[in-house]
């Protein structure tokens, strides 16, 4: 099939969702509903580069039509001209149609939920859990993203044990997904009075947040438990029972949240996050089918992973992934990420092209 047969196929299934959603009994049906207008919305761009494409095509054979038919010289070197510009513009409009057939993850248009936990390097690696958590703070900002604090477990010298947030907006999980892995930081600690370089770590996770349709969970498999809110080092904050941890059962998946003073919304927060971990199961069963077919260097999945380090005595950051090094930390710390999270998705969409070709 050649690229206008693919796209005049996606058409007809554009034109067929455009009329689905517009129907009373698919409107009912919310599921259905929610899935077709995402639909709808992904197909948008493909079929303006259609259009443009198509026009191009057109401005083509007009062109070619006037070469083999015109005599006046000046008429023929403007026609060469405009079929020189012609092609040159329909070679690159492919090239940007290639790279919007390649098919998404139909999660990456979800928000995310994201972790980060203190690894090896006790104090350290907790002040560095906090490094992160204001790098990712700072990048949701500059996006227009929103970011709602769901769990923290402080570090007794600053920063988190680990931190539990929610993240809001545009495609916010297909951007940050490639964030998820160990982080390792080389500095001197300000818990170091030697003044030597240590190596530390802090792991990063990053989840598609579930909606409701997503994953069935029945209230008889929650165990839900309160407790008091606590802040660094244990203290009680909070005389109420406000703070909430939910147990899935079938599972043992725990999720809990203690940022607001109502028992409800933090209720609700936890789930959220107990949701998106049980839909991470099933994400990853899919995705090891998938491994099968294409092994992707970029988004591996695998926790574990050490995927990028920030060694400050260079100044410099490097993801392994993709032999990528910048000497701008100090940007990059205060959320100037989006170079890196560029170059992953470049290199994602190349492999994914690559794949397919073969």
């Amino acid at each position: 099939m050649n690229l206008v047969e693919k796209l005049e196929a996606i058409k007809v299934r554009y034109d067929d969702v455009s009329q689905q959603i517009i129907d009373p009994d698919v409107i009912a049906d919310q599921r259905k509903y929610v899935q077709l207008t995402k639909e709808y919305k992904d197909l948008g761009p493909i079929m303006k580069a259609y259009k443009s494409y198509k026009n191009l095509i057109s401005n083509i054979e007009t062109a070619q039509e006037m070469l083999a038919e015109e005599d006046d010289q000046e008429m023929l070197e403007m026609a060469k001209a405009e079929l020189s510009e012609f092609q040159e513009e329909k070679e690159k409009l492919e090239e940007e149609i290639k790279y919007l057939l390649i098919p998404k993850d139909p999660e990456d248009s979800k928000n995310a939920v994201m972790e980060i936990r203190a690894g090896t390097g006790g104090d350290e690696a907790s002040i560095f859990a906090g490094d992160l958590f204001r790098m990712y703070t700072r990048y949701v900002e500059s996006k227009g993203w929103r970011i709602e604090l769901v769990d923290e477990n402080e570090g007794t010298a600053g920063g988190f044990k680990e931190v539990v947030f929610n993240i809001s907006g545009e495609d916010v999980y297909g951007t940050l997904k490639y964030e998820s892995g160990v982080h390792r930081v080389q500095r001197v600690p300000q818990t170091e009075t030697q003044g030597r370089v240590h190596t530390s770590a802090a792991s990063v996770v990053v989840l598609p947040e579930a909606e409701e349709f997503d994953v069935e969970i029945h209230e008889k498999d929650i165990r839900k438990d309160t407790y008091c809110s606590s802040g660094p080092g244990g203290q009680s904050v909070n005389t109420t029972y406000s703070a909430v941890r939910l147990t899935h059962i079938p599972t043992g998946i725990v999720a809990q949240c203690q940022d607001q003073k109502s028992q409800i919304k933090n209720y609700e927060k936890a789930l959220k996050v107990l949701r998106s971990r049980i839909f991470e199961i099933e994400l990853a069963k899919r995705n090891e089918a998938e491994a099968g077919k294409r092994k992707s260097m970029v988004a591996t999945g695998d926790r574990s992973a050490k995927i990028r380090t920030y060694n400050y005595p260079q100044g410099r950051v490097t993801d392994h992934r993709i032999n990528l090094t910048l000497y701008n930390l100090s940007d990059v710390m205060n959320g100037d990420i989006g170079k890196i999270i560029e170059e992953l998705q470049v290199a994602e969409n190349a492999e994914k092209l690559k794949s397919g070709d073969e």
